[in-house]
């Protein structure tokens, strides 16, 4: 059935509506919203239901996938390794609802079984084009995915079960307020009376912060000299303009808001890139070469790592699959929790984590590529069971068994590869760097290789395993930024990319361990490396090529700041603190919240993306099916979760659904009193609303 975004659905009369405020419109929110469409049948007990979805940015996309942004900006995930839909890989206590994957959904787009919003196709009449000429193994564009994101979130609205009203808010949420066994009330930005929830579900997203201390101060620095110091951000939406052509730009981060930053600055600019004549380096793809347009500034990169993001793997895996979990399941996670001391995540979990990524490349290797080996796989599994992670035993088995040292898994050298590496000269590191990339992109994109994507696949069950035990200081660190580094690095075109700007020198590589500093005494920034010891450049600029930092001390979400002072817990690295169980804000005292829950990359409980690869588990699935049973499940049965004197009289409050705001009222012709109708002037537009002929 065509629903638009504002659906309204007639309440079945009773006594007392229920109201749900979910804050946060993009992937995680939609994604609640799936599973608590597909849980409704058998846990909805029918009676009137208001969900408000509050986000100032449109469904589906939210803000990071909004589509309002550069088209040059892509995914970095291949369409078919993107799905919002659950399958049987993912362990749910509701029931699997399938649906297509990415490159599925454009298929079906090209050919008349999906739609897109009439918004959506008015916006951009070459969208879909983009989005019908999309393979399985391309890398979408961010408006392609937001199109998809989108379509995921109307069919989501369509499948709520009658009796449930959807009413949207396109402002922020200020503040939660009210008493633990109590409605309530959700602060609007837009207005002075608040929302009035019985259950409160946040799904923020990434969020803004202060700057840090050190960015404060050469943030000082740069206009007490007329410099250009650009902090943390989400590039597309950092104001780069002040970066001047032909000068110099210290970037200090390596990952993927660098790569964008890389994109923004050169094809965004105006240049562009043709092919190398010649055949292509093997497994590294064709060879770029960049033409400038001369309005790009030169980027000096530099990181703690030095190197950028590990390519994505540009192969899928055939024959047998590690058997996952092996050495870190879910009786390992028990035996953690039941544990009599405090967990330490190097002591305890990454130990375990080792050893499972570990048994992932070996299997693979032994199954797939037994001719590198020297033993046979069940006595080498026999052995790698009883050796210590890092022990002397274990890199003697290993050298045993494997005799090419490149075949042999070194996690440290993975994550550390320019550790006591010195280069002679700003040449020769250029000349190296450009070597490593060129060496990673051919070996994550050859199958005799595939031992690396068995770990990428231990990379994920692991995380999927993770996320019971909350927040551990390295979990939310250090560890969080290895999974990055290897699992969720740039597409191979990227990199490609990086390598003809590289040749051209619109990129100069810094090295590992990189510093800046702001000399007063030339009133420019400084940087340097070990890996080039003497060596520094002066710039005028700096950029921060990264994320903001999340802790509670520098939020700029009002909502996340009020919430920590009025008692919400938070961790040391300023995740906030969620029951793993069912996603309840744990206060201060250490009791979740009976109305309150989180989703997303802000809480201990965070995966590795609102969104997965199809049949990989997808722990944030799990985790949106089991709040979303949490929130049916109180509002069935109140009273199994509260003191009944706490609960609200309906006559206490005024229903949310009863006053809602005029732009959220229902459409005219559906209200039988003249009087209930609202201002033309809020109607929406009916040239907004999704047209009929895109339903599938």
């Amino acid at each position: 059935m065509p629903v638009s975004s504002e659906l309204t659905r007639t309440p079945v009369p009773t006594r007392l509506t229920w109201s749900v405020v979910v804050v946060g419109a993009g992937p995680r929110g939609t994604g609640f919203l799936e599973r608590f469409a597909a849980n409704a049948p058998a846990l909805y007990d029918g009676r009137p239901l208001a969900i408000h979805l509050v986000d100032p940015f449109p469904p589906g996309g939210g803000r990071i996938w909004r589509r309002a942004q550069s088209p040059l900006l892509w995914m970095n995930s291949m369409a078919e390794d993107v799905t919002m839909f659950t399958d049987d890989s993912v362990r749910l206590g509701g029931p699997v609802t399938e649906g297509p994957a990415l490159h599925d959904w454009a298929r079906d787009v090209a050919e008349g079984r999906a739609g897109l919003s009439g918004e959506t196709a008015r916006a951009d009449p070459g969208l879909r084009a983009e989005i019908v000429a999309l393979s399985g193994q391309a890398f979408p564009s961010r408006r392609v995915q937001s199109a998809y994101l989108s379509w995921v979130y109307e069919r989501t609205v369509a499948a709520l079960p009658p009796g449930v009203t959807l009413h949207r808010h396109p402002t922020r949420a200020l503040r939660v307020s009210g008493p633990r066994g109590g409605r309530q009330r959700v602060w609007l930005e837009d207005r002075t009376e608040p929302l009035l929830a019985d259950l409160v579900v946040l799904t923020l997203g990434h969020l803004d912060a202060e700057p840090e201390p050190e960015h404060v101060e050469l943030a000082g620095f740069a206009r007490r000299h007329g410099l250009t110091h650009v902090p943390p951000d989400f590039t597309a939406d950092s104001d780069l303009s002040a970066l001047p052509a032909g000068e110099p730009v210290i970037v200090r981060g390596f990952g993927l808001a660098f790569v964008d930053l890389m994109v923004l600055l050169t094809e965004g600019r105006g240049g562009r890139y043709s092919v190398a004549p010649g055949e292509p380096a093997e497994g590294a793809g064709e060879e770029l070469v960049y033409h400038p347009s001369g309005r790009e500034p030169v980027l000096y990169v530099g990181s703690r790592r030095g190197v950028p993001y590990h390519s994505k793997i540009g192969y899928g895996l055939t024959g047998e699959r590690p058997p996952l979990p092996r050495f870190l399941g879910p009786e390992q996670i028990d035996a953690l929790l039941r544990g009599p001391r405090p967990l330490d995540f190097r002591r305890d979990v990454r130990p375990l984590v080792d050893k499972e990524l570990g048994f992932a490349h070996y299997h693979r290797l032994f199954t797939a590529h037994p001719g590198r080996t020297r033993m046979a796989w069940t006595d080498f599994e026999e052995k790698y069971a009883a050796a210590a992670p890092g022990s002397p035993e274990l890199d003697a088995l290993t050298a045993a068994a494997v005799p090419d040292p490149a075949d042999r898994l070194d996690l440290g050298l993975l994550d550390r590869p320019l550790t006591g590496v010195r280069f002679a000269s700003p040449e020769a590191l250029q000349d190296g760097l450009r070597a490593y990339i060129t060496a990673d992109l051919t070996r994550r994109h050859d199958p005799a290789h595939s031992a690396d994507l068995a770990v990428f696949l231990g990379l994920l069950s692991v995380y999927g395993q993770l996320t019971r035990l909350g927040d551990l200081g390295d979990l939310g660190g250090q560890w969080h930024g290895f999974f990055s580094y290897l699992a969720s690095g740039p597409p191979g075109p990227r990199l490609r990319q990086l390598l003809a700007l590289s040749r051209a020198g619109i990129v100069r590589f810094l090295g590992a361990d990189t510093t800046v500093e702001a000399d007063e005494r030339t009133g420019l920034f400084r940087a340097g490396s070990p890996s080039l010891p003497g060596h520094h450049v002066e710039a005028r600029a700096l950029v921060e090529a990264r994320l903001p930092d999340p802790s509670p001390e520098r939020t700029r979400s009002p909502l996340l700041r009020a919430l920590y002072e009025e008692g919400a817990a938070a961790t040391s690295a300023g995740l906030v603190r969620v029951d793993p169980d069912d996603g309840r804000l744990v206060e201060r005292d250490g009791r979740p919240h009976p109305r309150r829950f989180a989703l997303g990359p802000y809480t201990t409980a965070r995966s590795s993306g609102a969104f997965t690869r199809p049949r990989t588990g997808g722990p944030a699935f799990r985790q949106n099916d089991d709040v979303a049973r949490a929130v049916l499940t109180f509002l069935r049965d109140p009273a199994d979760h509260l003191d009944p004197a706490n609960l609200p009289d309906p006559g206490d409050f005024p229903d949310p659904a009863d006053h809602p705001d005029p732009a959220d009222r229902p459409d005219p012709a559906d209200r039988p009193d003249p009087a209930d109708r609202p201002d033309p002037a809020d109607r929406p537009d009916p040239a907004d609303r999704r047209d009929l002929a895109d339903t599938p």
